[in-house]
C-alpha cells in the first residue's frame, strides 16, 4: 500500500480590506442538507465577529430558511457575484482551528464522508450545545460615561454601582455587581434604561463540575537498555522537529508505558502537548491514573462522558491549560493549540475504526495529523497491526523491538489444551477442563488470581429443538439468539430483539429443548459453582452498562477483594495487575473461522494479549489455552509469543489474494428489500467497473450477500473494490456514485480500509 499523502500544505488567508469595492467572501459548509461549500457575502456588522472554524447561520434555498453552517474558508473577492448574506454568526470562540479544517477535509476527501458529517463528529455535542453553561447578563460602564462620572447626578446605590464598575477593566456579571454594590438588580436595571451602562449576555460555565485533585507526582522509573533505545529513537524523532513515525514492537509486559511517559515529560517540558489513545474505555481509568500519578493535571476525553465534562476537558484543552490528553479513538481530534508528540498504545486494536459516518480509522487520522503538525507518531503493540509491521519492514516507519520483559521477568509459559479430546471425554463437559480447573485450584490456594476469558456474551448461544431440528433466530436478523439468564430471555446482540426463552419448541411443542453453546454468563455460573470459595467477577458489555462500572469492577479485582475474573475481549488488554498468575483462554477459536480475511491475526492479536496479563509480578505465571484447533498457525505462534513467525506466514496469503498491506480495499454495503438492494447492488458493481475501466490494478468483487445476509429487517449486499492506489479507487468510487440515486426502501454505506467484513 503506498504511504497516506501529506494533504495539508496549509495556506493561510489573512485579509486586509484596501480596496472598498472589495467584499469579505465566506465558504460555508452545512453539517446536514447539500454537500459541498457555498459561498456567502458578510456583511460590514459581522466582520469583527466571523473567523474561520465558527459556525455561522445562513439563509439556504429558495425559501430561504436559516441554516448552520461552518465558516471554512474567508477570502477577499474584488466585486463578487451577487451573493446572499450571512445572517449572524453562532460561536463566540472559534471551534476548529486551521489546521483542524485542514484535516478534516482531508478526512472528507479520504474516507468519501460529506465535509459537514466530518465536522459533525470531530466537535463533541456538548461543546455544540454548550452543555453545562447558563446564558449570564454581563455589566460594563461605556468609556463615555465613565468619563463624566463627577457630572452625572445619582442616587447612593447608583454611584456606589458605576463606582464599582469603573474600577473593572471587564464587564461584570450582573449578580456580582449588585453583591460588590450591596443592592438588588433592580437599581442597575434603572442605570440601563437609561443608557449609563451596557449589558451583553454571554454563556459561562455552570459550575457544577467535579474538579480533582491532583496526587504527588511519582518520579520516572529506571529504563533497561531496551526501553533506553526505543526513548532515544523518539528523542531523535522530537528534536528532528520533522515528521517521524516510529514502531514500538514490545511484548507484553516490557515497560512500553514508561517510555511514552518519559517522552511525554521532555515534550511537556518544551511548552508543547501531548496526545494518547487508547483502544478501549476500560482502559482509560487506569491509563488515566497512570499517567496522573506522573503529570498532575490530565485532561480525558471519551465518548462516554457527560456532555458537560466533555465540554469542560475540551476547552481546558483548547485554552493551553493541560499539557497531557488522554482519551479513547476521538481525542484524536483534541484542540491542542500546540501539540507535540501523539500515541497510540494497542495500536492494532480494530477499536480505533469507526463503524459509523465518517467511518475514519483513529491511527491513519493521528498519522495524517502528525504530519501536518510535523510532529512524532509512536504506535505501540505487542501484535502490530500486519499494515503498521509490513510498513516498518519498509522502512517507512522506524522500528523498534522490546524483546524482553522490565526485571528481567521471563513471558508466561503458554500450554494448549486440545478441547476434542475434552469432547470425548463424557466425565467433563463444562467450559472449565479438567487440566485448567486443576490449575486454577492450585493458583488459588497459593494466593494468586486467575481470568478467564471468553469472547462471547451470554449464557447459551443456540438454543435447538432436537426433534424437529428448529433454532431460534432473530426474525429480523440472520442470527441466532443467545439465552441471558437475566429474565430468562433470548436476545439479538445486533439488533437487541427480544423473546422469552421458551420451555419447549414453539413449533413441535417438544418439552426437550436444547440450550447449547457458551457465553460468559454460563462460564461465570460454571466458576462460580465449582469454586464457591473465591469471589467470582465478570465483565463484558451486559455487565458493565452503568458509568464507572468498569473502573468499580478492575478496582475490586486489583485490590484482591476479587480472585477469578470472567470476560470478553475487554479485560484481554492493557490491564496491569501482578497477582495475576494464571490466565485461561476458555475457547481460542470464536473468531479463528470467521469469513474475514483477518481472522488469523485477530486470533493470534486476542490469544497473545490475553497471555500477556499474567507473569506480570515476581510470583510468574502461565497460561491454558484451549481450542479444538491448537495447530493452527495463529494458535501455535501465540503460544510461542513469536509475533515475527505469525507475520512471515500471514503475509505471503495476504499477498497472494490481494488484501492489505499489499492493495487497498474499500467495501460497500447495501441494504433494503432482498429484490431492490440486491438489484442496485447490481447496478452500482456495473457502475464501478465502467469507471475503473481503465484501471488493470482496481478489482470489483460483487455483489454477494453478506456474511451476515439479513440485519434489522433489511437484507445486506456488500461489494469490494481491490487496488493498489487508494486515490484510483476513491476517484472510481466517487466517479461511480456521485449522481446515483436508491430506491426508497434501499440505503448504502462506502467503507474505505474496513475492518468488519461481516
Amino acid at each position: 500500500m503506498s504511504q497516506q499523502q501529506n494533504l495539508f500544505e496549509l495556506q493561510p488567508a489573512p485579509w486586509e480590506v484596501d480596496d472598498a469595492r472589495e467584499e469579505l467572501v465566506a465558504k460555508l459548509v452545512f453539517a446536514t442538507g447539500p454537500e459541498g461549500d457555498f459561498d456567502y457575502r458578510v456583511p460590514e456588522k459581522l466582520r469583527d465577529t466571523v473567523a474561520l472554524g465558527k459556525r455561522v447561520r445562513a439563509p439556504l434555498g429558495r425559501s430561504n430558511r436559516l441554516v448552520t453552517g461552518y465558516c471554512v474558508g474567508l477570502e477577499n473577492r474584488p466585486e463578487p457575484r451577487q451573493l446572499k448574506s450571512l445572517h449572524s454568526v453562532f460561536d463566540e470562540r472559534k471551534l476548529l482551528s486551521p489546521q483542524m479544517l485542514a484535516l478534516t477535509e482531508w478526512m472528507a476527501d479520504y474516507y468519501l464522508c460529506p465535509w459537514g458529517k466530518v465536522l459533525e463528529a470531530v466537535v463533541p455535542a456538548g461543546v455544540r450545545t454548550q452543555a453545562g453553561t447558563r446564558n449570564t447578563k454581563f455589566v460594563s460602564l461605556p468609556n463615555r460615561v465613565a468619563a463624566r462620572l463627577t457630572e452625572l447626578k445619582l442616587t447612593a446605590t447608583q454611584r456606589r454601582i458605576v463606582t464599582f464598575l469603573a474600577g473593572q477593566t471587564h464587564p461584570v456579571p450582573l449578580a456580582q455587581v449588585a453583591q460588590a454594590a450591596g443592592c438588588t438588580t433592580a437599581p442597575i436595571q434603572n442605570l440601563h434604561k437609561k443608557g449609563l451602562v451596557e449589558f451583553v449576555s454571554r454563556r459561562v460555565d455552570s459550575g457544577s463540575g467535579v474538579e480533582r485533585s491532583h496526587p504527588m507526582r511519582e518520579p520516572h522509573l529506571s529504563l533497561n537498555a531496551d526501553q533506553e533505545v526505543a526513548l532515544e529513537a523518539i528523542r531523535a524523532a522530537l528534536e528532528s522537529r520533522e515528521h517521524q513515525t516510529v514502531l514500538v514492537h514490545g511484548v507484553t509486559g516490557s515497560g512500553k508505558t514508561e517510555i511514552y511517559i518519559q517522552a511525554i515529560d521532555e515534550v511537556l517540558r518544551f511548552g508543547r502537548q501531548a496526545i494518547v489513545l487508547v483502544p478501549e474505555i476500560s482502559l482509560t481509568p487506569q491509563t488515566e491514573a497512570r499517567f496522573r500519578s506522573r503529570f498532575g493535571n490530565v485532561a480525558v476525553l471519551h465518548s462516554h462522558q457527560r456532555d458537560a465534562d466533555r465540554r469542560r476537558q475540551w476547552e481546558q484543552i483548547a485554552t493551553g491549560r493541560v499539557g497531557l490528553v488522554v482519551g479513547a479513538r476521538s481525542a484524536i481530534f483534541a484542540p491542542t493549540p500546540n501539540p507535540g508528540l501523539i500515541i497510540l498504545d494497542e495500536e492494532h486494536e480494530t477499536s480505533f475504526k469507526q463503524e459509523t459516518a465518517p467511518r475514519y480509522h483513529a491511527r491513519d487520522v493521528a498519522l495524517a495529523r502528525a504530519q501536518a503538525e510535523n510532529i512524532p507518531l509512536v504506535l505501540g503493540s505487542a501484535t502490530p497491526s500486519l499494515e503498521s509491521w509490513h510498513r516498518a519492514q519498509r522502512g517507512q516507519y522506524r522500528l523498534v523491538s522490546l524483546p524482553g520483559r522490565v526485571f528481567g521477568r521471563p513471558l508466561p509459559g503458554v500450554g494448549t489444551i486440545d478441547l476434542r479430546t475434552e469432547f470425548q471425554d463424557r466425565r467433563n463437559r463444562g467450559a472449565v477442563s479438567r487440566q485448567l480447573a486443576l490449575a486454577m485450584t492450585a493458583t488459588l490456594k497459593e494466593g494468586g488470581q486467575v481470568i478467564l476469558m471468553l469472547n462471547r456474551r451470554g449464557y447459551s448461544t443456540h438454543i435447538q429443538c432436537p426433534a424437529c431440528g428448529m433454532a431460534m433466530e432473530c426474525p429480523r436478523c440472520a442470527i441466532a439468539l443467545t439465552h441471558h439468564l437475566e429474565g430468562h430471555m433470548a436476545l439479538c446482540h445486533y439488533c437487541d430483539y427480544q423473546t422469552k426463552a421458551p420451555t419447549q419448541c414453539p413449533e413441535c411443542q417438544f418439552a426437550g429443548i436444547h440450550y447449547r453453546g457458551l457465553g460468559t454468563q454460563r462460564l461465570e455460573a460454571e466458576v462460580k459453582a465449582r469454586f464457591p470459595d473465591y469471589e467470582t467477577l465478570r465483565m463484558d458489555t451486559d455487565a458493565m452498562r452503568k458509568p464507572g462500572s468498569h473502573e468499580a469492577a478492575l478496582n475490586r479485582f486489583r485490590e484482591g477483594e476479587v480472585r477469578i475474573l470472567v470476560g470478553t475481549q475487554m479485560i484481554a488488554k492493557g490491564l496491569d495487575f501482578p497477582n495475576v498468575t494464571l490466565v485461561g483462554v476458555i475457547n481460542a477459536d470464536t473468531a479463528l473461522h470467521f469469513p474475514d480475511f483477518r481472522a488469523s491475526e485477530r486470533t493470534f492479536q486476542l490469544v497473545t494479549q490475553v497471555a500477556g496479563r499474567t507473569g506480570r509480578g515476581e510470583q510468574g505465571g502461565r497460561v491454558l489455552v484451549q481450542s479444538f484447533s491448537p495447530e493452527h498457525p495463529a494458535i501455535l505462534a501465540a503460544v510461542r509469543h513469536d509475533y515475527a513467525t505469525f507475520a512471515e506466514g500471514e503475509l505471503p496469503s495476504r499477498e497472494e489474494h490481494g488484501y492489505p498491506p499489499f492493495a487497498c480495499l474499500v467495501r460497500i454495503v447495501v441494504r433494503g428489500s432482498e429484490m431492490a438492494a440486491e438489484g442496485f447492488a447490481e447496478d452500482l458493481v456495473r457502475r464501478l467497473r465502467e469507471a475503473l475501466a481503465d484501471e488493470p490494478a482496481a478489482r470489483v468483487l460483487g455483489p454477494a450477500p453478506a456474511p451476515i445476509a439479513k440485519l434489522r429487517g433489511e437484507y445486506r449486499f456488500h461489494i469490494q473494490i481491490h487496488g493498489c492506489d487508494p486515490a484510483v479507487l476513491r476517484r472510481g468510487v466517487r466517479a461511480a456514485t456521485g449522481n446515483v440515486k436508491p430506491p426508497e426502501d434501499v440505503q448504502w454505506i462506502v467503507d474505505v480500509d474496513p475492518v468488519d467484513m461481516l
